[in-house]
């Protein structure tokens, strides 16, 4: 009889979280030390707060955030060209039968965080919220 987890209508499963945390935590040690040089990431301090696995463990997608969001797009691209040696950095570090593909991209979730309570304070959804209020209680 054929198992299936159904992790993908449940979220990430407890390894693929796990290994996600691990490589998150390698990822933050060597960029925090300074182990690799790029002129784009001279001064920059940036924060990896998740690392995302796929199901496989094949590609680690790593959100980061430079502090103060100072040229976000600049420390993006710059962590993409640097992906294979940082795979490298951190391949021996960990022990994994295989070790991920990285792909760096920006946390945006704060800023849509933002941008989403700013629409919900608007004065429109305010007046939506207003009549559906008073259709509720009829």
């Amino acid at each position: 009889m054929a198992r299936h987890s159904g992790q993908d209508s449940r979220g990430p499963s407890q390894r693929q979280l796990r290994v996600g945390e691990t490589v998150r935590k390698e990822l933050s040690d060597i960029l925090t030390r300074g182990e690799f040089s790029d002129p784009d990431l001279d001064g920059a301090i940036v924060t990896i707060p998740e690392v995302r696995m796929t199901p496989d463990l094949r590609l680690a997608t790593c959100l980061v955030m430079p502090l103060g969001g100072k040229n976000a797009d600049k420390v993006e691209k710059a962590l993409n060209r640097s992906a294979k040696f940082l795979r490298g950095q951190v391949s021996r570090r960990l022990t994994m039968k295989y070790m991920p593909d990285l792909r760096f991209v920006l946390d945006t979730r704060f800023d849509d965080d933002d941008r989403i309570d700013t629409l919900l304070h608007s004065p429109d959804v305010a007046k939506d919220l207003g009549k559906d209020d008073t259709d509720d209680a009829d």
